[in-house]
C-alpha cells in the first residue's frame, strides 16, 4: 500500500500529456505540417538505398547540367546527381540531429540532476564548467572541438553533443531545485529510498517536460551545426554527401549552377522548420506555463 501510494505521488496525470498531445496536434495545423515533413525525410533517410536514382558519388561527364528529365536536380561540377546525393545526405543530417542531442541529453540532464540535488560543493563545480561553456557560443565550441579531435562523422557527432550539454543541464538543475522541495520527494526520503532511485525515478520523470522541448528545439541546431562544420570543410570526409557538404561543393558556381545552393537549401530549410513547428506544438501541450495559462 506504501509503495501504491509512492507512485502516484512520483507520476501525477500520467495520462493527462497525452490527451492534451493529441488534442494540440488535432488543431494545429503548423505542427501536423512539421511532423507530415519530418516523417517524409524521415522515409528518405531509411528508403536512400532504393529511391536514389544514382550513386551519389558516381561522377559522369553530365558536369552542371541544369535540372532535366534525367537529373532532376541537376547535377554538379563533377557530374554526381544531385537529387541523389540529397537523397542520401539526409541520412547523415538527421543521423547527427538525433545522435548529437541524445548524447548532449543524457550527459547535460546527468550533471544538472546531480548538481541541483546535492549542491554544495559538487554543484559549485559543475555549474561552473557550465557557466564556462556558456560563456562561448555553440557553434564555436564545436569547431574547436573537432579541430582538436579531427573531422570524421562520429568527432562531428561528440563535439556538437558536448556543444549543446549545457542548455540541458541548466533546465534539469532548476527542475530539480523546484521539484527536491515538493512533498512526495520527503516521502520518499522517509521510506529510505536511495539518492540514486529519487533522482532518476521520482524528480526526472516529473522533470521531462522542459527537457523534451529542449531537446526538440536542439535537434534542428544540431543539423545546422553539422551543416555549417562541412560547409567550413570540418565535417565528414569528402566521400559521405552531406548538404553542409553539398553547399560548400556549389559555393564557387553558384552564379553558373543556382541549383547547387537552392535545392540543399530548401532541403535544410524545410527540416529545421518542421522540427521548430513540431517543438511548437510540444511545447504547447508539456510547458508548464502553457497548460497553466
Amino acid at each position: 500500500m506504501v509503495e501504491t501510494s509512492t507512485a502516484n505521488l512520483d507520476t501525477p496525470e500520467v495520462t493527462k500529456p497525452k490527451s492534451r498531445l493529441r488534442s494540440t496536434f488535432a488543431r494545429d495545423r503548423k505542427a501536423q505540417f512539421g511532423l507530415f515533413i519530418l516523417v517524409f525525410f524521415v522515409l528518405t533517410a531509411l528508403l536512400a538505398p532504393l529511391i536514389a536514382p544514382f550513386d551519389p558519388n558516381e561522377m559522369t561527364l553530365d558536369m552542371m547540367n541544369s535540372p532535366s528529365a534525367t537529373h532532376w536536380l541537376g547535377t554538379d561540377d563533377l557530374g554526381r546527381d544531385l537529387l541523389s546525393r540529397i537523397i542520401w545526405g539526409t541520412q547523415i543530417s538527421l543521423l547527427v540531429g538525433v545522435s548529437t542531442v541524445g548524447l548532449a541529453l543524457v550527459a547535460g540532464v546527468a550533471l544538472g540532476v546531480l548538481a541541483g540535488y546535492y549542491g554544495g560543493w559538487i554543484d559549485n563545480i559543475i555549474m561552473r564548467y557550465i557557466d564556462l561553456q556558456w560563456a562561448f557560443p555553440n557553434f564555436i565550441i564545436a569547431v574547436y572541438l573537432v579541430a582538436v579531435f579531427g573531422t570524421g562523422l562520429l568527432n562531428v557527432i561528440v563535439a556538437i553533443a558536448l556543444a549543446f550539454l549545457d542548455d540541458f543541464a541548466r533546465i534539469a538543475r532548476s527542475m530539480v531545485l523546484t521539484l527536491k522541495q515538493e512533498q512526495f520527494i520527503d516521502v520518499a526520503r522517509v521510506q529510505g529510498f536511495s539518492d540514486a532511485r529519487i533522482m532518476f525515478r521520482h524528480i526526472l520523470p516529473n522533470a521531462l517536460a522542459p527537457i523534451i522541448v529542449q531537446a526538440t528545439v536542439s535537434v534542428s541546431y544540431a543539423i545546422l551545426g553539422e551543416a555549417s562544420l562541412s560547409f567550413l570543410g570540418l565535417g565528414v570526409g569528402p566521400n559521405t554527401p552531406t548538404w553542409g557538404l553539398i553547399l560548400a561543393d556549389g559555393r564557387s558556381f553558384i552564379s553558373q549552377a543556382w541549383w547547387l545552393g537552392v535545392y540543399p537549401g530548401v532541403a535544410i530549410m524545410l527540416v529545421v522548420l518542421a522540427i521548430n513547428f513540431v517543438g511548437d506544438g510540444l511545447r504547447d501541450t508539456l510547458d508548464v506555463r502553457e497548460i497553466d495559462s
